[in-house]
């Protein structure tokens, strides 16, 4: 639903924002993705953004991170990245910083008030072109420069995304065995849709990995903020397995930290963090939530199960698949050299998939409201810091809307089937009485 025209108004309202905070002009940092779409809609924001008088220094094509670090390296005062990130081809959008911060929630709304308004600044603003792709690999492969690689066979899908030409160039850099899948960038995503958190888009390097007995692969989403792993026997790694490899080595060298999980991971993860001497912390789903506790609590990881890992140790506190990437080697062979290895050191409980179904948007944040209201009746353990993820002695399910689309997420995890069942079935209740239909997947998962 958004157009050339929207992205120009957008600009001028963002420029406006910045303006006004800082008594000054600003210099603004502006990428985009590979989409058919993204060239327009970044030259439409470009004009909004000028138009308000702001210095905009155009970093180019790449993966949003990319554009995230070119705001620290280029020092400008904010950044705004055109992408459909992992939505499909047809679809667009923006993610922005203000400042090194996340620019999100109402200040959103704000930018939509100044616009209906036509309460913008005016002026004669320049454009420049600064690319940082470059710099950024650079960046990215001097995390291993002390790290022998050279063990190792690695497969990499980019899924013709944002990621792609990064990608190509720090495996470039890196010694061991690197096979590309899908690196070239393409809009259209031919080969399969970049979303690593579905298993049928890691089918590629799941073959690639057996075919060519690779110790692990990588892939990136299509803007190359999200992450997904496969172990050399082929499975999937989810994001909360991911974040307990990575949080062995974190805690390592920052002995004590707090490492930040949303709601839908595994209580594995909280209970491995707690076993390495850290202080686990469960947050709201939300990569700008996410980023904004980490800072709060100075925490030096953090991740979702969607695959965005967050990295404030050693790194700038922003979601970078291409970084978490070059961590999870390191990681690999910090500690054996085997990524299947440490996934089996991990225990092992049973758990439905995460598990999305259409609930409007004008009543989904009602049910879960019921739903807890419920709960307190019955003296239910449970956490609401986002939706509801309640504690039994069979393990936990959760109930959330979801912040971006008009869907309920639930998922539940047990120590066996028969706990998995009691807790889906008590899900299942809950959503009855406040007249929701339970899909077919959940009475399965039951």
């Amino acid at each position: 639903t958004l157009f050339e025209a929207d992205a120009e108004w957008i600009g001028r309202a963002y420029g406006t924002v910045l303006t006004r905070k800082l008594g000054r002009t600003p210099i603004i940092a502006l990428g985009r993705d590979g989409r058919l779409s993204s060239p327009q809609m970044a030259a439409a924001l470009l004009r909004g953004l000028t138009s308000t008088g702001a210095k905009v220094l155009d970093v180019g094509c790449g993966p949003t991170p990319m554009t995230y670090f070119a705001v620290y390296h280029l020092e400008t005062d904010g950044g705004i990245m055109v992408t459909g990130s992992h939505n499909p081809p047809t679809h667009n959008g923006f993610k922005m910083m203000i400042g090194r911060k996340p620019f999100y929630g109402a200040a959103i709304q704000q930018l939509a008030t100044l616009a209906a308004s036509n309460d913008v600044m005016r002026g004669s603003g320049t454009q420049e072109s600064r690319p940082v792709l470059t710099a950024y690999v650079d960046r990215l492969a001097s995390e291993l420069a002390d790290v022998d690689l050279s063990g190792l066979a690695i497969g990499w899908d980019a899924g013709n995304g944002a990621a792609g030409e990064a990608m190509t160039l720090l495996t470039k850099k890196l010694p061991g065995k690197h096979v590309l899948l899908h690196e070239r960038i393409d809009g259209t995503f031919p080969a399969h849709h970049p979303d690593p958190t579905e298993p049928k888009n890691l089918v590629d390097l799941q073959q690639a990995v057996a075919q060519q007995k690779l110790d692990l692969g990588i892939a990136f989403d299509g803007d190359g903020d999200r992450i997904g792993a496969i172990d050399a026997k082929g499975r999937i790694l989810w994001g909360d397995q991911m974040l307990a490899i990575l949080a062995r080595d974190v805690l390592k060298d920052k002995p004590g930290g707090t490492i930040i999980a949303d709601v839908k991971a595994s209580q594995v993860l909280f209970d491995e963090v707690a076993r390495l001497g850290g202080k686990p912390l469960m947050w709201k789903t939300g990569h700008s939530l996410i980023k904004v506790k980490m800072a709060e609590v100075q925490s030096p990881l953090g991740g979702e199960m969607s695959g965005h890992i967050f990295f404030a140790d050693r790194f700038y506190g922003f979601d970078d698949a291409l970084y978490a990437a070059v961590r999870l080697l390191k990681a690999v062979v910090r500690h054996g050299g085997d990524l299947a290895a440490l996934r089996d050191q991990l225990p092992t409980l049973v758990n439905t998939p995460e598990l999305r179904f259409e609930c409007a948007d004008e009543r989904k944040f009602k049910v879960v409201e019921q739903v807890r209201d419920r709960l307190k009746g019955e003296a239910a353990m449970f956490d609401d810091i986002d939706g509801v993820r309640v504690n039994t002695r069979d393990g936990w399910w959760l109930l959330r809307a979801s912040n971006t689309q008009a869907v309920l997420v639930a998922r539940a995890e047990a120590r066996d089937q028969a706990g998995l069942a009691r807790l889906t079935s008590s899900l299942c209740g809950h959503l009855e009485a406040s007249g929701v239909v339970v899909p077919a997947e959940m009475l399965r998962a039951g």
